[in-house]
């Protein structure tokens, strides 16, 4: 009989995290050097996302996400994992509910981000070595009972015909939200800039749009989030934010530009990178009808209005600090794999 039983699990995940937030000399160097692999993995960006992994990881965390589930003792099932790759440790949260719900994760990770995933799966069986037995990394996926894809609207449509005939979880494209009042203070909206230029707005739980009152006033806006200017240090953000403007430019599209970022009324939810769209609202009932029928779009949504909305609503710069039970597109992946 195995012994990694939940509560076993949860101790194990708990030194990981430990482990995390003082990291080895090999993680301190994968830090540094993700960047010759991606240029968009900074050190800065890394670290950021290792610290948010390290915080989740507590036993009180732990223990309060897998309450929620009932596990049965069951021959584990092999779950397929097909990473994305945008930001680094993305794909994560789906190795540690596949291990957690006491399955094994065949996972397909991003050529992006294969390093990082390895070395922290690596953490977990130098704490206990039969955390090996319960993942492999493959270059081709085969053999899978169920499947978990994360990919772009385009690619999905490849998972849904080659895995739709086994149990599957399979995400498209999503962009996150922000609701202003006008009654924001300056430290919100600093705190916002967060949720727009963490990990360069590559992110589908970075903000895109802005939807604000009517009339509002951006001046404040971008006087508030003036000292995330770094952001535009990064040479590939500034060729984005080069291309865009020069665009908008030459098509005499009215924008705000402040230097490092672009400002565009437009319906649509997904900007370009360095651009952030806008639209006005008349009232707070109109705009949340509108962002519930658009809400399969919609990751997250941050504000501090009171809002009523299918999608996880969170406080400014909050937006890249998911819970443990805060599930990508808003389904549940821990009860799909008990339920398996």
């Amino acid at each position: 009989m195995s012994k990694l039983t939940t509560s076993y699990l949860i101790q194990v995940f708990t030194e990981l995290g430990a482990r995390l937030s003082q990291p080895d000399g090999p993680l301190q160097q994968l830090v540094i050097t993700e960047k010759n692999h991606n240029a968009w993995f900074t050190p800065e960006s890394v670290q950021k996302a290792l610290d948010a992994l390290s915080a989740q990881l507590s036993k009180g965390n732990l223990e309060q996400w897998l309450s929620a589930y009932q596990f049965t003792d069951h021959a584990p099932k092999k779950v397929g994992l097909i990473l994305a790759g945008n930001i680094p440790l993305v794909g994560f949260h789906d190795v540690l509910c596949v291990l957690m719900s006491g399955n094994i994760a065949l996972i397909k990770a991003s050529s992006q981000d294969a390093r990082l995933i390895t070395y922290l799966l690596k953490l977990a069986t130098d704490i206990e070595p039969e955390i090996a037995q319960r993942y492999q990394i493959v270059e081709r996926l085969e053999g899978f009972d169920a499947i978990i894809a994360t990919g772009s609207n385009n690619t999905s449509r490849y998972f849904e015909y080659y895995f739709g005939k086994v149990p599957n979880i399979i995400r498209k494209n999503r962009n996150s939200m922000a609701v202003l009042t006008g009654t924001d203070t300056r430290e919100d909206l600093f705190q916002l800039g967060y949720d727009v230029f963490d990990y360069y707005g590559l992110g589908c739980r970075n903000v895109s749009k802005l939807f604000v009152p009517k009339g509002y006033d951006l001046t404040f806006f971008f006087e508030s989030i003036q000292d995330h200017y770094s952001v535009s240090q990064h040479h590939k953000y500034h060729n984005n934010y080069d291309y865009n403007k020069s665009i908008y430019l030459v098509n005499r599209d009215k924008h705000f530009d402040n230097g490092f970022l672009l400002v565009k009324e437009d319906e649509r939810m997904t900007s370009p990178l360095a651009v952030l769209f806008y639209e006005e609202y008349e009232s707070i009932a109109e705009l949340e009808q509108k962002l519930a029928e658009q809400s399969d779009q919609i990751q997250c949504i941050v504000t501090n209005a009171d809002l009523q909305a299918n999608n996880q609503v969170v406080s400014f710069g909050q937006s890249q600090c998911p819970a443990l039970w805060e599930y990508a597109d808003g389904i549940d992946t821990m009860r799909f794999l008990a339920d398996l």
